[in-house]
C-alpha cells in the first residue's frame, strides 16, 4: 500500500509528519509513504497577522483541498490549527497521544514572567496568548509575531524582544528543551483547543486507511480534544475573540475548562465543567452555554 502524506513544510511540521509514518510503520510494516509538502496561506503570507487573514484554518485549508482532490491519501496536522468545522467528505481518524499542552516562556536572561520587567516586550502572534499576558502583565508590551520556531528565537535578539511565547510541544518535537527559560502553568495560561495533538485526517470513504490510523489514536486525547472542539464550536470558531480550552480525562472523568476573553485581556470570563468520557460533544456545548450566560454572549455581539 503507497500512500501519499500531505504537510506544511516546516522543520516541526515535517518533524511531526514523520513520527507520523514512524508509528504508521509499526501497524503496517509494509506500507510506503511519501511525503507531499504543500504550502498554506498562512506559510505563504508571512506579513501580516493571522487574525488578518482569516485565524483559525489558514495552516490547513490547502491541505484539506489536497485531500478532497485526491492529490493526497492522509494530512497531518496540529490540531490547535484545525479549526471547529470539518469538510464535507473528510474525517479525522486518529487523534494520536498528546505532548505537554503547557505554552513556554524563553527569554533573553532566562528572566521569569514574574520577574518581567515594565515595559517588557513578550513576542507573540496568538491573541490567545497575548490576552493571557496581559491579564497577567498589564504592563509589558506585546509585539506581534510570525514565523516558525527559529524565526520566532531569532526575533529575541534581531527585535530586542525580551522574551516570546511558544507552545512546549513543538520545543519538545525540534529537541529544544534546554532553550526552555519557564513552563508556564495552565492556571495562567490556558492552552489553545487540541494543542500539543496531532490528528490524521483522511477521505471519508478509505476505510483501509482508516482502519490503520485507528490503530494509532489515543482514546484519552481523543476525549480531550473532542471535549475542546465541540466547545470551540458552539462559541462559533469563526469568531476572533481569544478562545482556550483544556480538557483533561481522569480515569472515566472528563474536565473541560474554557475561556473566552478580549483581545487586550481585560475581560475574561473562565469556567469548568465535568463529566463522563462519553460525553465530549455535551460538555463542550454545556461549557459554552455557561460562558455565554456570564457575558460571553455580549462580547460575541460586540466584537465579532
Amino acid at each position: 500500500m503507497h500512500i501519499k502524506v500531505g504537510t506544511r513544510g516546516s522543520k516541526l511540521a515535517l518533524a511531526q509528519t514523520n513520527s507520523v509514518i514512524e508509528a504508521l510503520k509499526k501497524v503496517a510494516p509494509k506500507i510506503e509513504a511519501e511525503i507531499c509538502v504543500i504550502r498554506t496561506s498562512g506559510d505563504i503570507m508571512q506579513d501580516v497577522s493571522l487574525a488578518q487573514i482569516g485565524g483559525q484554518g489558514v495552516f490547513v485549508k490547502e491541505i484539506e483541498e489536497a485531500l478532497l482532490a485526491r492529490s493526497i491519501d492522509l494530512a497531518v496536522h496540529s490540531m490547535k490549527d484545525v479549526p471547529g468545522e470539518t469538510p464535507e467528505g473528510l474525517i479525522f481518524a486518529a487523534v494520536m497521544k498528546r505532548e505537554d499542552v503547557r505554552d513556554v516562556l524563553v527569554s533573553r536572561g532566562n528572566v521569569k514572567m514574574e520577574f518581567m520587567p515594565k515595559g517588557a516586550k513578550i513576542g507573540t502572534g496568538s491573541l490567545r496568548r497575548a490576552a493571557q499576558i496581559k491579564a497577567m502583565l498589564p504592563d509589558v508590551s506585546i509585539m506581534p509575531l510570525r514565523g516558525n520556531i527559529d524565526t520566532r528565537l531569532k526575533k529575541i535578539e534581531t527585535e530586542n524582544l525580551t522574551g516570546v511565547i511558544l507552545a512546549a510541544a513543538g520545543m519538545k518535537r525540534m529537541g529544544y528543551l534546554e532553550k526552555i527559560t519557564q513552563y508556564l502553568p495552565i492556571e495562567l495560561m490556558l492552552p489553545a483547543v487540541g494543542q500539543g495533538a496531532l490528528g490524521l485526517e483522511i477521505r471519508v470513504q478509505d476505510t483501509q486507511l482508516s482502519e490503520l490510523c485507528a490503530k494509532m489514536n489515543d482514546e484519552q486525547t481523543a476525549a480531550e480534544v473532542a471535549a475542546e472542539r465541540a466547545y470551540l464550536r458552539a462559541l462559533g470558531g469563526g469568531c476572533r475573540l481569544p478562545i482556550a480550552a483544556y480538557g483533561l480525562l481522569e480515569g472515566k472523568r472528563l474536565t473541560l475548562e474554557g475561556i473566552l476573553t478580549v483581545p487586550n485581556g481585560s475581560t475574561m470570563i473562565r469556567d469548568k465543567v465535568w463529566g463522563e468520557i462519553g460525553q465530549a460533544e455535551e460538555l463542550g456545548k454545556k461549557l459554552a452555554d455557561l460562558i455565554l450566560e456570564k457575558g460571553g454572549k455580549r462580547l460575541l455581539d460586540l466584537m465579532c
